[in-house]
């Protein structure tokens, strides 16, 4: 979820060959199937909204890990918990997208890829929120995309009850008694590192770093990679989510707070140019940007270059096999960046390298 007064923070899309991205990282490591330290040390983190952040950037870490280390802390929803009870409204938000962190990696450095074992998210409370503000969204009038209106669309706020015995979340739409169940699907909207160039960029806003992706793939099981642009990572994470369509049409998830335990590796030496992400079943590759297309082509590039150098095809087969097996999920069109996730399942491609 994001912010009505965000800001689009593009930059000039640079056009990258094949070429290009298995120089970033040429090797097969990143190809490994990730296993998850064992005997690992358990950091403990309580957030409050006393000590969140707002942005990405270099700032005092709350606390330090060692690669290997298991990290057990919360985060609050993407509203700073604010919204808790009808006739609650926006203004009670501090701020967008309330990150905790950041968490200083011992040994990462600026060249190196951070990676992020997933192994629980847990939706911490008994409700989710859902909303709608009058400029922003994917089908509405928003400020990259003005139209004409007949009138302007009132601000609307959702509240789910959460089952967790069952797993659901249940819609109650506010303009008649339908209600119906939806499944849970906790995954974390925003995950990411510091930027590179002494950048700060807004809990809004999702780039190279990772930042606001919005994708459901940022789930328990997944294995997560990320560039490593400052000595120590400087790892947050946040915005929480029960569930969302694709896309995030109007806006907002199931916003939730949540309880998160992630495990942390390193791969020195060696830089992933996107976010990356890996399981048992499949490999999958960001592309962030807008227009939509140019997301697409950052997410496909990646993922050739990848099945180049884990999986030993040239770049051309890697190409015509994506081009009849690979998939593409919309994350999310409302932020500004959009993206888009690629990914090929595992059984289609040959032996690691």
């Amino acid at each position: 979820m994001c912010s009505t007064a965000s800001l689009n923070c593009r930059r000039p899309f640079v056009r990258v060959h094949f070429f290009a991205l298995s120089l970033i990282l040429p090797i097969s490591t990143l190809a490994q199937t990730p296993s998850v330290p064992s005997k690992s040390e358990v950091v403990q983190y309580h957030a409050t909204l006393d000590t969140v952040k707002y942005v990405f950037g270099v700032s005092s870490p709350v606390a330090r890990l060692k690669s290997g280390n298991i990290l057990d802390a919360n985060s609050l929803d993407c509203f700073g918990n604010a919204l808790q009870k009808p006739g609650d409204t926006f203004a009670l938000v501090r701020g967008d997208n309330p990150l905790t962190g950041p968490f200083y990696i011992e040994d990462a450095e600026p060249g190196d890829t951070l990676i992020v074992h997933i192994l629980d998210l847990q939706v911490d409370g008994q409700q989710g929120v859902g909303t709608f503000s009058p400029d922003f969204g994917a089908i509405n009038a928003t400020h990259y995309t003005p139209m004409l209106e007949k009138e302007a669309l009132p601000e609307k706020i959702w509240f789910y009850p959460i089952d967790h015995a069952g797993r659901t979340a249940t819609f109650q739409a506010l303009d008649s008694n339908y209600q119906v169940k939806i499944p849970l699907h906790p995954f974390l909207g925003c995950i990411g590192v510091a930027p590179a160039n002494g950048e700060a960029r807004s809990s809004i806003v999702p780039a190279e770093f990772g930042g606001n992706m919005d994708a459901p793939e940022v789930s328990a099981g997944n294995t997560l990679y990320l560039p490593v642009n400052v000595s120590g990572a400087l790892f947050y994470f946040g915005d929480g989510h029960a569930a969302m369509g694709d896309g995030e049409i109007a806006g907002s998830a199931i916003e939730v707070p949540m309880r998160a335990r992630l495990q942390f590796d390193l791969v020195k030496g060696k830089h992933t140019g996107w976010p990356r992400l890996e399981n048992e079943k499949e490999i999958m590759a960001a592309g962030i940007y807008r227009p939509v297309d140019d997301a697409v082509r950052i997410a496909f590039t990646e993922l050739v270059a990848w099945i180049h150098a884990g999986y030993g095809l040239s770049e051309l087969d890697a190409y015509e096999l994506l081009s009849k097996v690979g998939k593409i999920h919309l994350t999310e069109m409302v932020d500004p960046n959009y993206v888009v996730i690629a990914s090929i399942e595992k059984k289609y491609l040959p032996p690691k390298k």
